[in-house]
């Protein structure tokens, strides 16, 4: 069963050849599609292995490896909109616990799911790695949420 375009009139951006780069925090650029299995629990994963930031001190530039897992509600989040959104922090000076909780909070604000995650896996800075997370549970997922937020101490992602 293929989506119509009434199903898609949403994703302005893919497929779309004359995309615009944001250069600053832009979760307006945040894009959903309605989930065509919201009986089922499952999970979506999103990996960027080339999310950039700076530190709000320095200047400096930070890079991480995001990942995103989300048990979809009603909508879902379209991924090239995911990709700009998430390239629009490279000019954005922020921690890196910081930068994670306003992606989560971004997306649960624009999609409300039953569960989401968002893991910043931070390359070393001084001979420290930093891998803060965050996360989002619906009152039927909450369980869910603590099992992985204690996975997170031991750092079981």
């Amino acid at each position: 069963m293929s989506r119509n375009n009434e199903e898609l009139a949403g994703c302005t951006l893919l497929g779309n050849q004359g995309t615009k780069y944001p250069t600053d925090y832009a979760p307006e650029v945040l894009e959903t599609f309605e989930n065509k299995h919201p009986d089922n629990d499952y999970v979506v994963t999103f990996t960027c292995p080339e999310f950039t930031s700076l530190c709000p001190k320095t200047g400096q530039p930070d890079f991480a490896k995001i990942i995103i897992n989300y048990i979809p509600g009603r909508l879902m989040v379209e991924s090239k909109s995911l990709k700009l959104y998430l390239f629009s922090f490279r000019n954005h000076g922020d921690f890196h616990e910081d930068c994670v909780n306003i992606i989560m909070k971004d997306l649960v604000k624009l999609m409300q799911p039953r569960y989401l995650e968002v893991i910043g896996l931070f390359t070393p800075r001084g001979g420290i790695s930093i891998y803060p997370f965050a996360s989002y549970a619906d009152a039927d997922h909450d369980e869910l949420r603590r099992a992985r937020m204690l996975a997170a101490f031991r750092n079981d992602f």
